[in-house]
């Protein structure tokens, strides 16, 4: 008989059985997504509740959080700001009726099964890819981004090129850890490096004369605005961006599957979207007012050449982490998809280790050929929210609800929740065709870097 499991960040405690679970005696012998766990092989379901919510912040905080003083530069600190807040309400939503549809429906792992149940096969590939490709998108641009740090701290070193490759070596290597349990403390190191380098920037950029790439002679004001006029492709895109920076909504289906005690996702949700957001204002709201047209983007390199190493170098395990998770979300996704149902998904088989490794690297592969061919980070970042954040993170979730309370009574506050719903899937499919538009001039029209280039990435940032 297997031993007993243990619940992380809860010494002495054994996991307990929830709903769909099967108890043998004091043993935690069965889970409704991984099957029997046993100390035997992994334990997929050992994470606590701040260990949950770290994972959360991590997988919102990163690159995200490098574009917000951009995307007020483009509509203006007031605009950029509520529409901040309305995204963040949008997705805390969201976030929400994730752990809901999870303890009513205890065999859904990802956001695939949700597919499944509510629209059948069709339903299931369709969103399973879009997952996919969300988190295979997001790892190259913390391929990318980290190879923009590796330049500003050797002062363009070596190729770019090289630096890209480098990440991604080390991408697959630390997402390769097998459970997230064990990546916990990587969330942890990775929330407090981002934070430091972005609040550094943000001291550093109020306590200056000026930022790097203002005019260094001369009286120097900060142009910022209150309000802009972008057009319809640089507002869209802007939003996008917003939806990049918390397109985190679909991990933390496989998050809260992994967790020890599932009823506490709600209580870890709400304090990483509170951190979250109370980070986002104030980081886009300083940086921007300080250094108006001048920020740059990743915002690290708005402090000048040697705060620019600096932050970078502190930011560095922070980006790699963002890549981590990512590429880890998205081959955790397709492995059990691969084994679910076999006594592979939780025995350390030689199927087990060979699928395991194989879909790490299939994942880490892809994420570099992205991260090599569109080599633009802010177009890269509003692509990715654009084409596949609101698909995955506004319109399923209005679904959800829709699927688990249509039967219900007709009441006012009935009513109500299906017109928010309804605004949900609306508004996620004008932001997903509008912004992949918009995003794709972007790319037509940019000039920078080619593909697989040698030049420095970090110099214009």
């Amino acid at each position: 008989m297997s031993k007993p499991l243990k619940a992380s960040g809860e010494p002495g405690s054994e996991v307990k059985p929830e709903l769909g679970e099967v108890e043998n005696g004091d043993t935690f012998a069965h889970d409704d997504v991984f099957g029997v766990i046993s100390e035997d092989g992994p334990n997929y379901r050992n994470v606590g509740w701040l260990g949950t919510s770290i994972l959360m912040m991590k997988t919102q905080i990163g690159l995200g959080v490098l574009s917000i003083p951009s995307v007020f530069d483009t509509v203006g600190i007031v605009p950029g700001v509520i529409l901040l807040c309305v995204i963040a309400g949008i997705t805390t939503w969201s976030d929400y009726i994730v752990g809901i549809f999870k303890l009513r429906h205890r065999h859904v792992y990802g956001i695939d099964d949700v597919g499944q149940l509510m629209f059948g096969r069709w339903g299931r590939e369709f969103l399973g890819w879009a997952f996919c490709l969300l988190f295979v998108f997001t790892a190259g641009s913390a391929m990318l981004s980290t190879s923009i740090a590796l330049n500003a701290i050797s002062m363009h070193g070596t190729c770019t090129a090289v630096f890209v490759a480098v990440a991604a070596v080390i991408l697959f290597l630390l997402s390769s850890i097998r459970t997230l349990g064990r990546i916990t403390w990587l969330a942890w190191v990775g929330v407090a490096c981002i934070l430091t380098a972005v609040f550094i920037v943000t001291i550093a950029v109020g306590v200056q004369d000026r930022p790097a790439a203002a005019p260094q002679e001369g009286v120097w004001k900060s142009n910022y605005k209150v309000i802009q006029s972008p057009s319809f492709t640089d507002a869209i895109s802007a939003i996008n961006t917003l939806v990049f920076a918390y397109a985190g909504t679909p991990a933390f289906f496989s998050i809260v599957a992994e967790m020890s005690e599932p009823r506490h996702y709600t209580k870890s949700m709400i304090l990483c979207q509170s951190v979250v957001t109370i980070t986002y204002i104030t980081i886009g709201v300083v940086v921007y007012y300080y250094c108006g047209s001048y920020v740059a983007s990743p915002a690290l390199g708005s402090a000048g050449p040697l705060l620019k190493k600096i932050s970078y170098g502190i930011a560095l395990p922070g980006l790699l982490v963002s890549g981590t998770l990512s590429a880890h979300y998205s081959s955790k996704h397709i492995f059990v998809r691969c084994l679910r149902g076999t006594r592979h998904l939780t025995a350390n088989t030689a199927k087990h280790w060979i699928t395991w490794i194989g879909s790490t690297f299939s994942v880490s592969m892809i994420a570099y050929v992205i991260a090599s061919g569109i080599p633009i980070f802010n177009t890269l970042i509003s692509l990715v929210g654009a084409l596949l954040g609101t698909v995955t993170c506004f319109q399923p979730m209005g679904c959800m609800w829709l699927y688990d309370n249509w039967r219900n009574e007709r009441t006012t506050r009935w009513y109500m929740m299906v017109a928010w719903s309804g605004f949900v899937i609306i508004s996620g499919m004008f932001l997903m065709v509008a912004g992949t538009y918009s995003s794709i001039v972007d790319i037509i029209d940019s000039s920078g870097s080619g593909a697989w280039s040698c030049a420095d990435n970090s110099s214009s940032v």
